[in-house]
């Protein structure tokens, strides 16, 4: 592994470890010209995975000495770099581009518009370059060289972000998550993980033992996962501990940083000079001339050209000021990190050794829902690194290294959800979901034993089984049946993939596997080529 990260100055105040959750589900439909839904991964490419690589770059190039954890989820990973979605991300920039020229052209008599629409035009001009000319359509190399290089260190999720506090009635589904994401990181890392983020933070007391069996070294829990643990940590959340029944080390996610930047009452992204996220042209231009960058069937949806700012509550909305937004920016990452400079002063006086400040988000929040979110992480960066001698950017590899000897603990029951524990993924908008999926789960780990050895189209068979009965479990169809937001479509990924399953299971029992189908399913649902469906035994 070739390592040339620019040295780091020593501090013995405290640590930040930044997280960055980089997550969408598995979303790709060769069976439409054009699916909504795939527009979530075009617009986090845009608005989120360029920027931020972008700006990850600059750091290496000006020498700024930095350390951030990132986890790319198996889903994500195989999107990014399916080459039938990067062909469609590429028609999508090309169809912004087209509508950015046409908003120049639009607005040129608007001084107060058209600097925001000229940054538009050069932000998707950069994208384009960027994902074609640099990184060759597929960005995981890029953040493969940075963790190669030593500045990011990228960790695992599950396979397909199952929650797995409802899936442990059959240890082995949740075998089968983590092992099929060590596999999958494997062949885009070209290593092992050291790491892993648990899919919603969800944390069961037991859950440690399966993630030791495939040498995972750590994972991040919701504050009260440790607050809660048993016996209680003598230092919080700013130092790990280890789990009582395997050693694997929990970090505890810190509550002020936290709020910072997600609290809607007094959180960074809520300030009046940023752009704001609904108003965009897709729903506001007249539809003869949005037409062609909407939804085939007139559905308005967002472009991502928006020109006005979050102003205030009840005032009518002003024109977005670039310029004006990056100050507060600024001033934003400045206040961040001297809340977090506060933190380590104190805790330090109080600790046997510098305390860690654990701060993960999800990614997308930086930049698609907050436009200037990728912008106050390059101000963040920058200032830790030349503007204070306090704290230190680090990773959970970094800091067990330093700090190998902790306390040992059961981490309790937790998740990052709404109210802290299951009741988003377990209510009366998606329970009946798990009725089936537990079915499915026994049914799978059946036939893994019962079929050892298949081979040609039975393993082929199985080996689909297996994909469907992980894309049933991925926890984004569950949370969006919960939000409101999309549901048709989360109900019939759903029904889809238990209905693939238990044809395919039915047709393995009575011997009469249809190759066409299974073809079908594994060109449509390509995900985990190099799955093995004996992860189930």
């Amino acid at each position: 592994m070739e390592i040339d990260r620019v040295p780091q100055k020593k501090t013995s105040k405290g640590y930040l470890c930044l997280v960055l959750h980089a997550h969408l589900p598995f979303v790709r439909h060769p069976e439409s010209d054009y699916m909504m839904e795939e527009n979530w991964l075009y617009e986090a490419l845009t608005e989120t995975y360029l920027p931020l690589l972008s700006i990850f770059e600059n750091f290496c190039d000006d020498r700024i000495p930095f350390r951030i954890t990132m986890s790319l989820t198996p889903t994500l990973c195989t999107m990014l770099t399916d080459r039938f979605l990067q062909e469609r991300y590429v028609r999508h920039l090309d169809k912004l581009l087209e509508l950015a020229e046409k908003e120049v052209d639009r607005t040129k008599h608007d001084k107060q518009i058209q600097p925001t629409a000229l940054m538009y035009l050069n932000r998707f001009a950069l994208c384009k370059r960027l994902f074609e000319d640099v990184y060759q359509r597929n960005i995981i190399s890029g953040f493969k060289k940075l963790q190669d290089r030593g500045f990011v260190e990228i960790i695992t999720c599950g396979a397909t972000h199952g929650y797995f506090p409802n899936m442990q009635v059959n240890p082995n589904a949740v075998r089968a998550q983590i092992k099929t994401a060590v596999n999958s990181y494997r062949k885009f890392m070209g290593c092992d993980p050291a790491g892993i983020w648990l899919p919603e933070c969800g944390f069961y007391p037991g859950l440690e033992k399966y993630l030791a069996e495939d040498n995972l070294q750590y994972f991040f829990t919701e504050t009260h996962g440790i607050l809660f643990a048993e016996p209680r940590p003598k230092y919080g959340v700013f130092a790990p501990i280890y789990c009582k029944g395997a050693p694997v080390a929990a970090f505890g996610r810190d509550v002020e940083s936290s709020r910072s930047v997600w609290s809607a009452q007094e959180g960074y992204p809520g300030d009046p000079d940023y752009r704001d996220f609904y108003r965009d042209i897709g729903f506001d231009l007249d539809i003869d001339y949005i037409a062609p960058y909407i939804d085939p069937i007139g559905i308005r949806i967002h472009t991502g050209i928006k020109y006005y700012r979050i102003t205030g509550k009840d005032l009518p909305k002003e024109p977005y000021n670039r310029n004006r937004a990056l100050k507060v920016a600024e001033q934003h990452a400045g206040n961040f990190m001297f809340n977090r400079e506060k933190q380590a002063q104190y805790l330090s006086s109080i600790m046997d050794r510098p305390p860690v400040i654990v701060a993960p988000y999800d990614a997308e929040l930086f930049g698609h829902w907050w436009y200037e979110g990728p912008d106050w992480i390059n101000y963040l960066v920058r200032k830790i690194a030349f503007e204070q001698d306090t704290l230190e950017l680090i990773t959970p590899s970094d800091y067990l290294k330093m700090y190998p000897s902790n306390q040992i603990c059961e981490p309790s029951f937790s998740s990052w959800g709404e109210g802290g524990y299951s009741e988003v993924w377990v209510n009366d908008t998606n329970s009946w979901i798990y009725r089936h999926l537990h079915r499915m789960e026994q049914k799978m780990v059946q036939y893994a034993r019962q079929f050892p050895e298949a081979d040609g189209v039975t393993k082929r068979a199985l080996d689909q089984m297996a994909r469907e009965l992980l894309l049933a479990e991925a926890s984004d169809w569950a949370f969006i049946m919960k939000t409101g937001t999309m549901v048709q479509y989360a109900v019939r990924r759903t029904k889809e993939h238990i209905a693939n399953f238990m044809r395919l299971y039915t047709d393995i029992k009575n011997d009469r596997i249809d190759t066409n189908f299974v073809a079908l399913l594994e060109s449509h649902n390509n995900i985990f080529p190099e799955m093995d469906y004996r992860v189930y035994t």
